[in-house]
């Protein structure tokens, strides 16, 4: 990904002069930058993709689990979930540059590397999961126990209602947690940027900070700020159209 080179700047520079010239003015320092903001724009959504997927499925899993066998769940279970809930507190009190040291030479093993985009998910992953799982089980815990009651009433297994029930009324609490969750990540991939991982936060410290060009490290923040946005408004759309109760 980091050998992809792109033509943009000369495309643009000759089609159109006078534009390239006023923001040559503008942005002296990231206008030249223009394929290596591209490059590390797509490595930050691959970032946010492979997280997304990794740690939404993983983190769902568990917070799933947290639900069921918690004091108010279906199975419950006090050892497991307090071994669950031991783990899912004391890897979200680890800060995530720590958590970045810590987990390199597993980095390594996963990645075959510690550096680069695909580095740096391996921590961003890590980091999620346990995030995700608890904004999972506080999403679950707001379905409507007597609707819970009354499909073990009806004879439902507990399969059936963590789809019919859980997934499925509990959907719109998923939604909004999984978008402060996709934010989070966000955040994430850009503090990866402080040791290497790639995506728009490398670009804005090695770029940008460490030779003290302030419109390279605007330029990114932009970027990074319109994946925000258009996250959040697509998140916002799926609320509105699964939220029944409105």
């Amino acid at each position: 990904m980091n050998n992809l080179k792109l033509e943009w700047y000369d495309a643009v520079t000759d089609s159109f002069p006078g534009f390239s010239a006023k923001m040559e003015e503008l942005l002296p320092n990231a206008w030249p930058l223009l394929d290596e903001f591209a490059v590390a724009f797509v490595e930050t959504l691959y970032m946010l993709l492979l997280t997304v997927v990794i740690a939404g499925v993983i983190g769902l899993i568990v917070g799933i689990m947290m639900t069921l066998t918690g004091p108010k769940g279906l199975l419950p279970h006090r050892g497991f979930y307090k071994a669950l809930d031991t783990l899912i507190n004391i890897f979200r009190s680890i800060p995530f540059v720590i958590l970045l040291a810590l987990l390199v030479n597993f980095t390594r093993i996963v990645a075959g590397t510690s550096i680069g985009a695909t580095a740096a998910s391996v921590p961003i992953i890590v980091g999620t999961i346990p995030f995700f799982a608890r904004q999972v089980e506080i999403a679950l815990l707001e379905v409507d126990p007597g609707v819970i009651e009354a499909a073990e009433a009806m004879g439902s297994s507990p399969l059936d209602i963590i789809f019919r029930v859980y997934l499925r009324e509990g959907l719109p609490a998923l939604l909004r947690v999984s978008a402060s969750t996709v934010i989070n990540v966000i955040g994430l991939t850009a503090m990866a940027g402080a040791v290497g991982g790639g995506g728009l936060g490398t670009v804005a410290i090695a770029r940008g900070y460490q030779r003290s060009r302030m419109d390279v490290i605007v330029v990114a923040t932009v970027l990074i700020l319109l994946i925000v946005f258009v996250s959040q408004a697509t998140f916002n759309l799926l609320i509105k159209m699964t939220d029944h109760k409105k």
